[in-house]
């Protein structure tokens, strides 16, 4: 079973040597370059930071739209995350009987109540357009976690969508639903969660455990399980190479410890939900490959904030990611 540190500040305790697994620097540069896979949301423009969102525009006061139908839609990615490195975007096509139509791309929840509007004014027939939804709601406020699909509507009509033309059905290229999450399970690979000397609060030498342990194996990629501002990225001797996010809008602080090598990321830095930041490693105080992994209460880590058992967390992210 492995045994790990509490995650103390960097400058607690005398560094000790830290045993890295081999693992060559052209694997890792790769690893760490690469967008996360598909259950992340996909890949990410240049820089890990998501392409400008598309504005929600404003409708036309005098709206006009002829007998519009939908010929093509496709939303991607279809799970997506809260402040990830790629949003949910709609690219659509319409036909029409008039040259330009003023149109209103709404996202829709489970129960059909609308969360978001973008309006789309004097859209051609069979020109390819786009919105994408950062996954906020009146306010500002996150979206709750569940399945969304985006709905296409005349400004000038009611609240139905428009009609899918038979061609396009025929097709089945049609698709207009996705998932969005506010967290991200932080491990891309096989993993499980140890015994009881895993767990939150179980004793260490002087202290208890300030995390939950999550085995495997050494060079398993990991993700920021939620996006914010980098606290803390560097080596301590107990805690080995690790990193320390401010999750956005949270009012948590993530910790990942026992890093592989040093993570690319820099203390203040923007990261985005879903984004890579390391691999599992076995560095610092510890003796197998596994990630420890911290949840600190506001104002945050080590800033008069607490530590709390992140176990009931990481099991949920764990069943939709």
């Amino acid at each position: 079973m492995a045994r790990s540190g509490s995650g103390a500040k960097p400058w607690l305790g005398k560094s000790i040597a830290a045993t890295l697994a081999a693992l060559g620097a052209t694997l890792l540069a790769c690893l760490l370059a690469a967008p996360a896979p598909a259950a992340t949301g996909g890949a990410a423009s240049p820089g890990g930071s998501p392409a400008p969102p598309t504005g929600g525009g404003a409708p036309d006061e005098n709206a006009e739209a002829g007998d519009v139908r939908l010929t093509a839609a496709k939303t991607s990615p279809r799970k997506t995350f809260y402040y990830g490195i790629q949003r949910p975007r709609l690219r659509y096509e319409i036909a029409s009987d008039e040259p330009a139509n003023d149109l209103r791309v709404d996202v829709v929840g489970l129960n059909g109540e609308v969360v978001k509007s973008f309006y789309r004014n004097d859209v051609a027939p069979g020109t390819p357009d786009s919105v994408r939804w950062d996954g906020t709601v009146a306010g500002g406020k996150p979206a709750r976690n569940g399945r969304y699909s985006f709905r296409v509507a005349p400004q000038d009509g009611d609240s139905a969508s428009v009609s899918v033309a038979p061609r396009a059905r025929k097709q089945s290229g049609i698709g207009l639903s996705f998932s969005i999450y506010a967290f991200a399970f932080p491990i891309l690979g096989a993993h499980d969660y140890g015994q009881g000397g895993a767990r939150f609060g179980a004793g260490r030498s002087g202290h208890t455990h300030q995390g939950q342990d999550v085995m495997a194996r050494c060079g398993t990629p990991l993700i920021a399980a939620r996006g914010g501002r980098v606290r803390f990225s560097g080596y301590q001797g107990a805690a080995g190479n690790y990193v320390v996010i401010d999750g956005r809008g949270t009012g948590f602080d993530t910790a990942y410890l026992h890093l592989l090598r040093p993570s690319p990321l820099k203390k203040g830095q923007t990261v985005r939900t879903g984004q890579p930041i390391g691999l599992v490693g076995s560095t610092g105080s510890s003796t197998a490959c596994h990630l420890h992994f911290e949840i600190w209460t506001a104002p945050g880590w080590y800033e008069g904030g607490s530590p709390i058992d992140p176990l009931g967390y990481l099991k949920k992210w764990d069943r939709y990611s």
